[in-house]
């Protein structure tokens, strides 16, 4: 099921051993593959990354280790507004971008160069150079008091200080924190209950809910995108709806209350590397669904997307 999926792949990436050998390097090289995802699909990301390789926390140690004259490469805080763009090959500090070393990097777009700097030097500035070592800091530090509180607490203790990193959108954010969480090894506890907390909307999560009618029934009609994640918004649905579902009976080993596979089970319904079922190529996004055989259809209002 979903954490033995997401424990075999960090371990084949060998990114459980980096977290317990606090290898900060290894889990930022994980984080930014991840991170080059957004925007795109899959395949062409992945096959992009083959051909040009990536951005390496070695890598970019290396280039900042050296003499490096743009006062935004200064510390995390410097990094403010960079403003660097791949195709006009222009940025914020202009005199200093010949010998710049962030340009240097092949990457997709000069969104994802100023993700990885940013990250870096979120990682070196902030976390003293461990991210591993903060996380459980952050953890620990939101733990307590008990309360009904107390997972959001935890849950943003990582997310808030890390939305502020360049380029990082709350869906990916989230994905990447949760895997991470999840995959983590079982001793680690509270990794775990954090990451079963914390919930990726997507376009495919978005629409289900607006055409099953679930958003009009809760109030809750947006479009997709950060409203998804404010105050009532599809992040506050699926927990609301994880609330009422033990997951333990679909496996022993889940918590009870798991918010990260309710999402990642409307996720498999819609998806078409999943079961296939309600998405854009099942439907046609003008009309209500017609589809007779759809599992759910005794329950969905069939709403137009459009």
């Amino acid at each position: 099921m979903l954490i033995d999926e997401i424990r075999a792949e960090l371990r084949a990436e060998k990114v459980r051993a980096a977290i317990r050998h606090h290898n900060t390097a290894a889990v930022f090289d994980w984080l930014m593959a991840g991170l080059s995802y957004q925007g795109i699909s899959n395949q062409v990301a992945h096959d992009y990354m083959e051909r040009h390789g990536r951005a390496t926390w070695r890598d970019i140690d290396q280039k900042l280790g050296k003499d490096v004259s743009c006062p935004k490469l200064k510390s995390y805080w410097h990094f403010h507004n960079c403003r660097y763009d791949k195709v006009s090959r222009t940025c914020a500090e202009p005199d200093h971008i010949r010998r710049c070393p962030l340009p240097k990097h092949v990457l997709r777009n000069g969104r994802l160069n100023q993700t990885a700097y940013s990250l870096f030097l979120f990682i070196r500035d902030i976390a003293d150079g461990d991210l591993i070592g903060w996380i459980d800091a952050q953890l620990q530090a939101a733990n307590g008091p008990p309360g009904p509180d107390r997972l959001t607490r935890m849950r943003d203790s990582l997310i808030e200080p890390l939305r502020e990193i360049y380029g990082v959108s709350d869906k990916v954010l989230a994905m990447a924190l949760s895997s991470l969480l999840l995959g983590a090894p079982k001793k680690m506890v509270l990794w775990a209950e954090v990451g079963g907390s914390m919930i990726a909307i997507d376009t495919l999560v978005h629409n289900f809910l607006h055409r099953t009618g679930i958003l009009a029934r809760f109030n809750a009609n947006h479009l997709y995108g950060a409203a998804c994640y404010r105050p009532g918004g599809c992040a506050d649905i699926i927990a609301a709806v994880a609330e009422r579902i033990d997951a333990r009976q679909f496996n022993p080993c889940f918590p009870q209350t798991f918010l990260r596979f309710v999402q990642y089970a409307i996720w498999q319904y819609c998806a078409q590397d999943g079961l296939d079922i309600c998405n854009g190529n099942r439907i046609d996004d003008n009309r209500r669904c017609e589809s007779k055989d759809c599992r759910v259809r005794f329950m969905c209002d069939r709403v137009a997307l459009r």
